[in-house]
């Protein structure tokens, strides 16, 4: 997976604001995203150095929608990452470096088989003559 897939979009918000200035950042992440990969992405994409992180599972919500109507929204996860002394963060502004930006999971890859589907049998009208 790519340093770019693994952090989202970073939470821009009052509470978020308020946690820079002591040099903590919020970031949407991929649910299967785990620390050690948030670190490595925010190395590569920001070029910082990272303390620490904390992990959120933020579970979804159901929400009506019409009348007897319900829909689930989806799980988030957010991530809390906390810098060195180094500084702060552009949040607009990603660096690129000559390094790879794939970072591997830590858990293993399952990917299902595609099943092909069948073509379907046209239907021929069939006319009944009337004696």
């Amino acid at each position: 997976m790519e340093a770019i897939n693994v952090i989202r979009k970073p939470v821009i918000t009052e509470k978020s604001s308020l946690l820079q200035e002591k040099k903590v950042y919020a970031f949407w992440v991929n649910p299967k995203a785990t620390k050690i990969d948030v670190k490595l992405a925010i190395k590569t994409l920001y070029g910082a150095d990272v303390e620490g992180v904390r992990m959120v599972k933020i579970p979804g919500k159901f929400r009506a929608i019409k009348k007897g109507t319900m829909n689930k929204r989806r799980e988030f996860n957010k991530a809390y990452v906390t810098l060195k002394n180094s500084g702060k963060l552009d949040l607009n502004k990603f660096e690129k470096s000559d390094k790879e930006t794939k970072i591997k999971l830590a858990g293993p890859k399952v990917s299902k088989p595609k099943a092909e589907k069948a073509p379907k049998a046209e239907k021929k009208a069939t006319v009944k003559k009337s004696k």
